[in-house]
This record gives structure tokens, C-alpha cells and sequence, in this order.
């Protein structure tokens, strides 16, 4: 392969972590999964320098680590701090929400929630990545209408580390239909200005995922990964 310029270096090892991490969060690599660099060059079609900062950065974040003479593997997942990261978004939500429920005059952004989840039952979202997305977006603009950017920030790099984990909740149906009822409870509390209702609802809504993720094992996420191959 041709040597690349510094910035075309930096975009290709960008696209390498952009594509790793999709595959990571939609379970086509799992804990436990090994290869190499040179596998992976040769699989994404860029050399290993750009793949080598990918992955580089992949392990700062916690997803992957490297043996000397094993080569890397995706790591087990920290459930412990994965509750905990759980934990701080339940701290970041509830003070937006109850930010939000103080506002006064129009909120342009639950419009647009609104046109999501405050829909009749037959047109719902039922594609598991989508409503996975969908969810994110939710929790994520309560936030960001709240008015505090750097709460904001610190609740989506939250919402970036518990991805991988969340997306799992969307696999089942009945776990879909459970998400729009109870956003749309909490966003008709919002709406209304009943700040302890919201936050309530909002609270057992997060406790509820939360429980989900202790049910999970590597068996369930290679399962996910069958069904990711399936579709």
C-alpha cells in the first residue's frame, strides 16, 4: 500500500474507528473476539498504521486491549462500571429534566419528540438499531433542552460508553413497546411542567434498563450477533 499523506493518515484511521465501533456496538465483534492488525487491514482496505491509532483509541475507551504475543481482543465487559456509568446518568437526567420543567414559553425540541413518540401504535418504529438510535435521541435532546452544554456533553459521552450494552434492550419486541409507552409518559409529563412526575417515570424508566443489563451474558450477546448476521 502507498504511504499516506499525515492528513489522509488521520482520515483513514477516523474511518477505521468509525467502522470498528459500529461493529463493536452492533455485536459483530463481541467480548472475547481476537485478530490482529494486519487482519484488520487487510479486511477494511487501509494500512496498518491507520488501523494501529483506530485501535489505539478503541482501548483508551475501554472496548479493546492488546497481549504481546496474543495479539488484540475486545474485552470482557465491566458490568460493574457500566452500572455505575448507569448510575451518573440517572444524576444527569433527572437535574435536566427538572431544568427543563422550569422553563417558561415554547420548547421547540419536544416538538420534535413528540412527532416520534407521541404516535399511534402502527407507526412505530419496530428495527432494533433504529429504535436504539431513536432512544438515544431521546434522552439525549431532554438534556440538551435543559440549556447546560456541558451537562450535555459529559450525559453523551455517558450515552457513547453504554451503547454497546443499551442496543441489547432493543433486540426483544416487548422491549421496544415498553420504551415508547414509557417515553411517552415522561414526555407528557415534561410537557405538562410536572417536574416530579417526569422525573419519577424518567427514574424507573432507567432502573428498569439498567436491570436488563444485569440479565445479560456472553452467551446473550453472541446470540444478538447471529441475529445481527440474519438480517
Amino acid at each position: 500500500m502507498a504511504i499516506a499523506e499525515p492528513q489522509e493518515r488521520t482520515n483513514l484511521a477516523e474511518q477505521a474507528y468509525v467502522r470498528l465501533k459500529a461493529e463493536l456496538n452492533d455485536f459483530q465483534l463481541v467480548p472475547g473476539d481476537r485478530f490482529s492488525e494486519a487482519e484488520l487491514s487487510t479486511r477494511l482496505g487501509v494500512s496498518r498504521t491507520p488501523v494501529r491509532e483506530a485501535l489505539f483509541r478503541l482501548r483508551n475507551e475501554g472496548f479493546l486491549d492488546l497481549e504481546s504475543k496474543a495479539g488484540w481482543f475486545v474485552r470482557p465487559i465491566d458490568f460493574a462500571r457500566l452500572e455505575q456509568l448507569y448510575d451518573l446518568r440517572v444524576v444527569l437526567e433527572l437535574a435536566s429534566v427538572s431544568r427543563l420543567c422550569a422553563r417558561t414559553g415554547p420548547v421547540p425540541e419536544l416538538d420534535e419528540l413528540k412527532a416520534v413518540w407521541l404516535v399511534p401504535a402502527a407507526e412505530r418504529q419496530t428495527d432494533a438499531r433504529a429504535v436504539g438510535a431513536y432512544d438515544e435521541q431521546f434522552h439525549a435532546t431532554l438534556v440538551r433542552a435543559a440549556g447546560n452544554a456541558e451537562i450535555a456533553r459529559v450525559h453523551w459521552d455517558v450515552t457513547e460508553r453504554i451503547r454497546i450494552i443499551r442496543h441489547l434492550d432493543f433486540t426483544r419486541a416487548d422491549r421496544i413497546e415498553a420504551t415508547y409507552a414509557e417515553h411517552a409518559k415522561i414526555l407528557r409529563a415534561v410537557i405538562q411542567r410536572k417536574a416530579d412526575q417526569a422525573q419519577l417515570l424518567l427514574k424507573t424508566h432507567i432502573e428498569q434498563s439498567k436491570a436488563e443489563v444485569r440479565k445479560i451474558t456472553l452467551a446473550t450477546l453472541h446470540e444478538a450477533r447471529d441475529r445481527a448476521a440474519r438480517r
